[in-house]
């Protein structure tokens, strides 16, 4: 956002934070000048000007170039000193994604986000939700070895989500859970005692963890979603498949917790209703569910 300043404060503002810059750098004036090609007086002359008139772009640029600071900031058009390059290498990174989730990334975002809200919108059903049955079924076949890895991840999740003293919200789509209820699309060959032990293994940690976890369920037809989860106020993260996309900036961030209040405002099943939508799919798709042992 470009600050609004009087030209003759702008210009202070130039000198001070050349001055700055070539404090923090240990740059003398004669060095400066030598790597921006200017003769030193006219170094000394911006240090010294106590006018309105502010240096040509070229000039600016180049001794912003020589500063390693971006030209923007030494102008008092932002407060951030970092040039559009380094600021978005630190704050948009891309990160492998593992079918599993096993990789310690995701262990250390949510530990990094312990004490705040998380909001996720998952590609499946969570995965520290889910019983072993069913995280056998899911990653077995696509990983060609057990999911004992994958049943750990989901566990040492769960675990840090009962301690962290973090609240949880987590958006659905309703298409997700009638597929996953009928065995149909992504859960087809889902056997019913798989379904029905999930169902109840939802139900029973809901009951457990409510209202620190909530789930809304929206309707994809009228708004929609791709897999994302925003960990408090510093961290977003775009879920592509391959990879994860982790934005770091204050923006991005507030932007994508927009977008999942969006979803919330707009879901037809509230936090409260989740048990009872579930024992409705659950009684339409004709599975008989009871109570879960824990994980199984």
């Amino acid at each position: 956002m470009q600050i609004n300043i009087d030209k003759r404060d702008r210009a202070s503002l130039f000198r001070d934070r050349l001055g700055q810059s070539m404090g923090e750098r240990e740059m003398t004036q004669s060095g400066l000048a030598r790597a921006v090609g200017v003769d030193r007086s006219t170094i000394s002359q911006l240090l010294g000007d106590q006018g309105a008139r502010l240096p040509n772009a070229q000039v600016v640029a180049e001794c912003a170039a020589a500063l390693g600071v971006s030209a923007d900031w030494l102008l008092g058009l932002t407060e951030r000193p970092e040039r559009l390059a380094d600021l978005l290498a630190t704050s948009l990174t891309m990160t492998e994604a593992p079918r599993a989730l096993i990789d310690e990334t995701i262990f250390n975002w949510h530990q990094e986000a312990a004490g705040y809200k998380i909001r996720h919108v998952p590609a499946t059903l969570p995965d520290m939700l889910k019983t072993h049955a069913m995280l056998r079924w899911e990653y077995e076949p696509q990983l060609g070895r057990t999911a004992e890895q994958a049943i750990g991840a989901s566990e040492d999740r769960l675990s840090l989500m009962r301690r962290s003293g973090s609240d949880y919200e987590i958006a659905l789509p309703l298409h997700e859970l009638i597929s996953f209820t009928r065995a149909e699309g992504y859960y087809a060959g889902l056997p019913a005692e798989v379904r029905a032990g999930q169902i109840a293994r939802l139900r029973d940690l809901y009951a457990q963890l409510y209202p620190a976890l909530r789930i809304y369920v929206f309707d994809a037809r009228r708004v929609f979603s791709a897999p994302v989860t925003v960990f408090g106020p510093r961290l977003a993260v775009l879920y592509l498949g391959r990879h994860y996309i982790a934005f770091r900036d204050s923006a991005r961030v507030q932007s994508f917790s927009g977008h999942f209040d969006w979803l919330v405002r707009e879901s037809d099943s509230g936090a409260r209703d989740f048990v009872s939508l579930l024992n409705d799919l659950a009684g339409d798709a004709g599975l008989q569910t009871g109570v879960s042992p824990a994980g199984s």
